[in-house]
């Protein structure tokens, strides 16, 4: 800019813009000043005239922004704010009552990767772990019978499935090109290798101008083959959850975000049923940014139910949806009973009755309620006030699984009241904190999970104090689950926690691992870096179950003894590493405090479960 406007003499706005990068970047050492200084320099000796031409002569053109397929509002509505035009959108357009529809990041094709992942189904091992590991839904798993290829005249991978519960199912691993970030976060963890060339995967980055066409061509076909029976195969497995649909795609969150996965499985294990109270943070960022969504809905028009509240009142916010969906199905038991002879004794007796444990369980009872909308319907006299006051709730018969999201500055420090509280109501009421332990959405504060030796805003001489230990303080009420997970170092211990939390009809909390731009890592490494999170002992993993055995003990740590040193894991992030390289006396002294943490607490842990720990190895486990 300074070259070209003239606004000052060349030299001296070098020399300035060089003065500014000591000034900045100093505190980070010699080298970081001189790669600063270089890249000045070289942007100088590139800078050239680029002649533009008096006519067009590219051979392609832009994309629509969407395709003609979109929905009516989106080509009326959102189309226009995604071109940059909304300022010009008069009033009128927009929905009288504020609300905006769903599953629009759908299309919202950003194309922004350079390069894709590639299935090769000859060397797939069908783990699933591309698929369960992808922050963007981008990666998806289907499963069918052979013959639907055929019966739909579509042409794509495919390859025999691997399954002990079912045989006779081909497999499909697509990409959605024009929504994949180009992370690489799936090759990363793909375990699977080409014995003939090592380097080659189940699953490989490829040049995305040369596969995108090819691509797209297979992820439709791919959408067209019909969803998999959910209790075909047991969802309480990393391949039996990844077959299910997510309802949260495509999300504009960072490329290899660690947070994404976790929301992603929620709605494929209970997407259709769930209510998000969702406190201000990232995941109100990427979850409901107008003017497209990442929660969407399934073939039947179902999906989560989602909204955001502020850091001060998230959890008493989802408490509060908790105590309505109660007393609305109270209410409705109530004059269903009461009902029972104008809609039918059996009806009625089914309803009350259902156990709604199953996702067969649930389909059933919404026949069941559909059929009592048609019979309430038809009461009439007397009765007929209670019959519309039944059919404005009946829905709330159908079990519902409520949600409380966010981020650790909501969870361990502005919000942390009101979580306390909604933990020792008793109530049933999931709670899934997205643990960067770093205000990543406001600039990168320090938290009160923020670890000790880590260097962010507000702690930038490393945080002096260890990090607060908020699931051991939640199994304090005795009537709390909780799970300390790490999607990317066990995915089933992961499932497994989830499915857990929801069967629990008391409160519960997930503290999930969340791997951020923000701590200063490749990436690309988002989910494998979590193994070396868990080997050193920096995040140990645990459930904690109330409702255990009274043969078994409550508390299960569910990872081994550290085999690395907290100092092996914590020089791969420049959040650690920062600090060596500006007071290395200082920051070996905050390493070995940390170091001592982690001894502590894996001690006290070890002592809380039983002499004989459990171990949930990873599904593919048996291939490493």
């Amino acid at each position: 800019f300074f070259a070209l406007a003239g606004i000052l003499p060349r030299d001296e706005a070098v020399e300035r813009i060089k003065a500014y990068t000591e000034k900045v970047y100093g505190r980070r050492g010699r080298a970081v000043v001189e790669r600063n200084h270089a890249a000045i320099d070289r942007a100088l000796e590139e800078l050239h005239e680029v002649a533009v031409p008096a006519t067009v002569t590219a051979g392609t053109g832009r994309r629509p922004v969407v395709p003609p397929e979109a929905p009516d509002f989106v080509r009326r509505v959102t189309v226009r704010i995604m071109a940059g035009e909304g300022d010009l959108l008069p009033v009128s357009a927009f929905p009288p009552d504020g609300t905006f529809p769903t599953g629009t990041a759908r299309w919202e094709k950003r194309m922004i990767a350079q390069s894709i992942p590639i299935w090769d189904p000859e060397i797939c091992i069908d783990c699933a772990k591309c698929a369960i590991a992808c922050p963007h839904a981008a990666i998806r798993m289907k499963v069918y019978r052979p013959e639907v290829l055929t019966e739909l005249g579509r042409e794509i991978p495919t390859k025999p499935f691997r399954s002990k519960e079912v045989t006779g199912l081909g497999l499909t691993i697509q990409v959605a090109p024009d929504d994949c970030t180009g992370c690489g976060v799936c090759v990363d963890v793909c375990p699977a290798k080409s014995k003939a060339e090592v380097r080659l995967k189940a699953i490989n980055m490829r040049s995305a101008d040369e596969h995108r066409d090819q691509e797209r061509r297979r992820f439709e076909a791919f959408l067209s083959i019909p969803e998999v029976d959910p209790d075909l195969l047991d969802p309480v497995t990393v391949k039996g959850s990844q077959v299910r649909q997510p309802l949260f795609e495509f999300s504009g969150a960072c490329a290899g975000c660690g947070e994404t996965p976790y929301l992603k499985l929620l709605t494929q294990l209970f997407g259709d049923r769930i209510v998000i109270a969702n406190s201000t943070g990232c995941s109100s960022i990427y979850g409901g940014n107008l003017p497209t969504t990442p929660w969407t809905t399934n073939a039947a028009g179902r999906g989560p139910a989602w909204s955001n509240s502020l850091f001060e009142d998230n959890a008493e916010f989802g408490l509060g949806l908790r105590l309505a969906l109660e007393n609305h199905s109270a209410e409705a038991r109530d004059l269903l009973a009461g009902l029972a002879t104008e809609i039918g004794p059996e009806l009625a007796q089914d309803i009350l009755d259902a156990r709604q444990v199953s996702e067969a369980d649930i389909s059933l009872q919404r026949d069941h309620v559909r059929t009592l909308w048609e019979r309430l319907k038809r009461v009439e006299g007397e009765p007929r006030a209670s019959a519309e006051r039944l059919l404005s709730i009946a829905d709330d018969l159908v079990r519902k699984s409520v949600w409380i999201v966010g981020g650790d500055g909501w969870a361990y420090d502005i919000g942390f009241g009101g979580l306390d509280h909604v933990l020792a109501s008793g109530r049933d009421v999931n709670v899934l904190v997205l643990d960067t332990e770093v205000y990543s959405n406001t600039g990168g504060q320090a938290s009160k999970s923020t670890p000790r030796a880590a260097i962010a805003k507000f702690a930038s001489s490393g945080k002096s104090t260890p990090k607060k230990d908020l699931g051991m303080i939640a199994t304090q009420y005795g009537d709390v689950y909780v799970a300390h997970v790490a999607l990317g170092a066990n995915e089933l211990q992961t499932v497994k926690a989830f499915a857990e939390a929801d069967e629990w009809r008391g409160p519960s909390l997930i503290i999930a691992y969340s791997t951020c731009i923000a701590h200063g890592i490749d990436m690309t490494t988002s989910m494998s870096h979590q193994k070396d999170a868990v080997r050193s002992g920096y995040w140990p993993l645990y459930r904690y179950h109330p409702g255990a055995d009274e043969h078994e003990h409550p508390f299960r740590l569910d990872s081994k003894p550290p085999s690395i040193s907290f100092r092996d894991f914590a020089t791969k992030e420049a959040r650690f590493a920062m600090l060596e390289r500006v007071d290395p006396e200082h920051a070996r002294r905050l390493c070995d405090l940390a170091q001592a943490d982690i001894d502590e607490r894996w001690r006290l842990y070890d002592q809380t479960t039983e002499i004989e720990r459990t171990y949930i190895g990873s599904e593919d486990e048996e291939w490493e």
